[in-house]
């Protein structure tokens, strides 16, 4: 083969090299879009009761599904002002899709006493084989706000058995609302809500906790915290009743608050609105997805006004479970256009 013959034939092969390798990216980066879906609104609406709220989300590594966690609040019955709050069991939806679909699955079996209790606001964390449940146990149900609150620590090799490890130990009495982040150190921290004020208390092994006497974040009354790290940085974001504020850490210790609160405002997709309340988010590389609840019968959160029976109607009752994917722009964490689809992939673990 003389010479000009090898450099056009290796020519030729540098041409099919590059041509394969651009297929490839084309194909992979096909294979990411198509990873997408669009997420329909509501994301979930609660088949049994119509009062989903406060959703955890997590994956289970035994079956290959992302689980949600949720308070069942008792929407569809008619009650006297807020016992359909009360009373509840911890509802289960999971997902096949990758986050995108959801479907109902019933309730957590975690009932500690005879009789009718009420269920608050699980988190769920997955720790050395074991996944760990904590939430908020009241005894009974009532007809208006009360009730002394516990915090039960449950663990599961599979999100289906549940075992009873036993009340947490904190300084605070009356807690509810847990929220779970593991320190870059191996250590547990969990904030909470007592008195209107997120504090925390630490673990090394989610049964010991250490707690502090001072509030983490207490500028403004609010619950539902919910702590993460994204693009370099911790935050927490909060329910203050008409969307959540928003503050970031280097740390984890000490708490900037940003200017713009986030889901405070109305969509235009179907129910999303009037404001978005108590979730969870859900981190993925540098993507990350807020799960929230919405009461979208109602002009404002808690703008609820009792009928001549001194219940609140169903349509200011029912609440529904939404997505939206966050962002942070120059510092500030923002919420992507809701107004148009949501478009999540939840990656299996």
């Amino acid at each position: 083969m003389s010479g000009s013959a090898i450099f056009i034939t290796f020519v030729t092969m540098k041409n099919l090299t590059r041509l394969i390798t651009a297929i490839l990216l084309a194909c992979f980066a096909m294979q990411l879009a198509a990873g997408d879906r669009n997420a329909p609104a509501p994301l979930f609406r609660d088949p049994v009761t119509d009062g989903a709220a406060d959703p955890c989300v997590i994956y289970n590594r035994n079956d290959h599904k992302w689980y949600m966690f949720y308070t069942q609040r008792r929407a569809n019955s008619e009650t006297c002002d807020v016992a359909y709050c009360y009373g509840n069991a911890i509802g289960m939806a999971s997902s096949d899709d990758n986050g995108a679909t959801w479907v109902y699955r019933g309730t957590a079996a975690i009932n500690v006493q005879p009789g009718h209790n009420t269920y608050w606001a699980p988190d769920v964390v997955y720790h050395n084989g074991t996944y760990h449940m904590f939430v908020v146990f009241i005894e009974g149900v009532r007809n208006h706000w009360g009730g002394g609150s516990q915090l039960l620590h449950y663990t599961s090799p599979d999100l289906w058995q549940w075992h009873l490890e036993g009340p947490v130990k904190l300084p605070q009495g009356g807690v509810i609302d847990p929220t779970l982040l593991r320190m870059p150190d191996g250590t547990w921290r969990m904030w909470f809500k007592h008195d209107s004020k997120s504090y925390y208390a630490d673990s090394r092994d989610l049964f010991n906790w250490r707690g502090c006497d001072d509030a983490a974040v207490s500028e403004r009354p609010h619950e539902g915290a919910k702590a993460f790290c994204f693009k370099g940085t911790y935050w927490l974001v909060v329910d203050e009743w008409q969307g959540m504020g928003v503050y970031h850490s280097s740390d984890c210790s000490q708490w900037t608050r940003q200017e713009q609160r986030i889901l405070d405002t109305r969509s235009n997709r179907r129910d999303d609105g009037p404001s978005g309340a108590h979730g969870d988010v859900v981190v993925s590389g540098d993507r990350a997805w807020v799960f929230y609840f919405t009461h979208p019968g109602r002009t404002e959160h808690s703008n609820a006004p009792h009928d001549e029976n001194d219940n609140i109607p169903y349509a200011l009752r029912r609440s529904v479970i939404q997505v939206a994917e966050l962002d942070v722009v120059d510092g500030t964490l923002v919420v992507k256009d809701r107004n148009h689809d949501v478009r999540i992939y939840l990656p299996n673990e």
